[in-house]
């Protein structure tokens, strides 16, 4: 078995058995494609002539060509994947990627839209469209944020999935795991007034559904949020996952337990939701800054 083979094996085992998202698989596929390729360059097709020198030499001419650190990380983490698989499956009989570590990075903040702004892009929506429209957009916005759920659990949401009774979301997540996610207050009326709206889409078992009766999906999600964050907020960044970054922020700067924070988020593992707590860190500092006269 050849280098591009072994990697075609290991990315239908991640979508077909692991149920990876498609965007997770898709960027993989580009990573190990680069991969494949600079192996080809340099007379490395089988799995088991490849070293950890060989891959070492990779990343350093990623870090040459100015690839910026995280990229590589996550260059690395898809290589890691692919000889992890080869060795389980006997392929290879050492992992040279085992041992590899990433390159230190500086972790970026990510970015926090206020609870005002968001409360703004209900306004605008209610303003811009027709009944349903409106309703639909509000309850995208509203379960993004208020149950802090990543772009491609909202888009797989069923309406059995949702038990406003309970209060409560099913949400499948990466890897397929479901989690049980509160739905507050706050968020009841906002979603049962879209459910009140809803068309009937023939049987169909999505929960949030197109006026045209289809399943909403990434990329449609993506403009409309891009659309209203652009009229309330000049941040950078404006894609659907700054009202997840947003919703785990704003707990933890209310007191919200870390632990608590990451099973709803659904971490695998508690320092990605740390990342949160520098955050809040940041804010207090920069309301410190602005508001004390010792500061």
């Amino acid at each position: 078995m050849d280098i591009k083979s072994l990697c075609d094996k290991y990315l239908e085992e991640l979508e077909n058995l692991r149920r990876y998202s498609s965007n997770t698989i898709k960027s993989y596929r580009t990573d190990l494609q680069e991969f494949i390729k600079y192996c080809a360059e340099n007379s490395r097709v089988k799995p088991e002539s490849i070293s950890d020198k060989f891959i070492k030499s990779f990343l350093m001419t990623l870090n040459e060509n100015g690839i910026n650190k995280n990229s590589i990380s996550r260059k690395l983490a898809a290589i890691r994947g692919v000889f992890k698989f080869a060795f389980q499956q006997g392929i290879i009989e050492n992992n040279p990627a085992s041992y590899i570590s990433n390159p230190k990075t500086s972790r970026k903040l990510p970015d926090i839209a206020s609870e005002k702004m968001i409360l703004q892009t209900y306004e605008l929506a209610e303003e811009e469209n027709e009944e349903y429209e409106a309703g639909l957009i509000k309850a995208m916005i509203e379960l993004l944020y208020g149950c802090a759920i990543r772009v491609d659990e909202l888009c797989r949401l069923n309406n059995i999935d949702v038990d406003l009774e309970e209060k409560i979301l099913r949400v499948r997540g990466k890897g397929n795991k479901v989690r049980i996610v509160p739905v507050g207050d706050k968020s009841i009326p906002i979603i049962k007034k879209y459910k009140s709206l809803k068309n009937n889409n023939g049987g169909k078992e999505a929960f949030l559904i197109s006026r045209k009766g289809n399943r909403i999906y990434p990329r449609y999600v993506y403009r409309i949020v891009n659309k209203y964050l652009s009229k309330v907020t000049d941040l950078k960044k404006k894609s659907p996952h700054i009202l997840r970054h947003s919703a785990a922020t704003h707990m933890l700067d209310r007191g919200a337990d870390l632990r608590a924070v990451k099973e709803i988020l659904g971490h695998e593992n508690l320092s990605t939701t740390q990342i949160y707590t520098h955050v809040s860190i940041e804010r207090l500092k920069s309301a410190y800054k602005k508001a004390h006269p010792k500061s």
